[in-house]
């Protein structure tokens, strides 16, 4: 038996094709090239945003104006939330299958909710390899005779 890799693209459609999917178990190659697929995405739609914000104040301090603009959305910004919300959920459930295949409840993501000591025992558990047999909440994934 053989834990193949999934590629970047099937990790993608496997995310989305179980949107709100929370059952089952995902490998590491999985979990960890849609954690890519992501921050890449997330990369091309805050950079246009800081820089439009940055516009913004520069154009406040150039006209004279005493306070300096804290707030305001761009089209980009309201696309960067959209966008967070979209992903919200195939997140979620990823990381609950990725916790479920290294034999961990999938309520262990509320480490997540300790600064810094939570967001490190998360990565461990993301990071370690997956079980190699079935346990409580499925079988290996990606498993095929080689």
């Amino acid at each position: 038996m053989y834990q193949y890799q999934v590629s970047f693209g099937q990790a993608i459609s496997r995310a989305f094709s179980k949107y709100c999917c929370f059952t089952g178990r995902a490998s590491r190659s999985e979990f960890w090239w849609f954690v890519l697929f992501n921050f890449l995405v997330s990369m091309v739609l805050s950079i246009p945003a800081g820089f439009t914000a940055g516009i913004n104040i520069a154009d406040a301090i150039k006209s004279g104006a005493t306070e300096v603009p804290t707030s305001g959305m761009s089209a980009w910004s309201i696309i960067s939330y959209i966008w967070s919300l979209i992903i919200l959920l195939p997140s979620m459930g990823l990381l609950w299958r990725r916790l479920h295949d290294t034999g961990r409840s999938g309520w262990n993501w509320c480490w997540g909710f300790l600064p810094v000591i939570g967001w490190i025992i998360l990565l461990v558990y993301e990071c370690q390899q997956s079980q190699p047999v079935e346990n409580k909440y499925g079988p290996v994934p990606n498993l095929t005779q080689a």
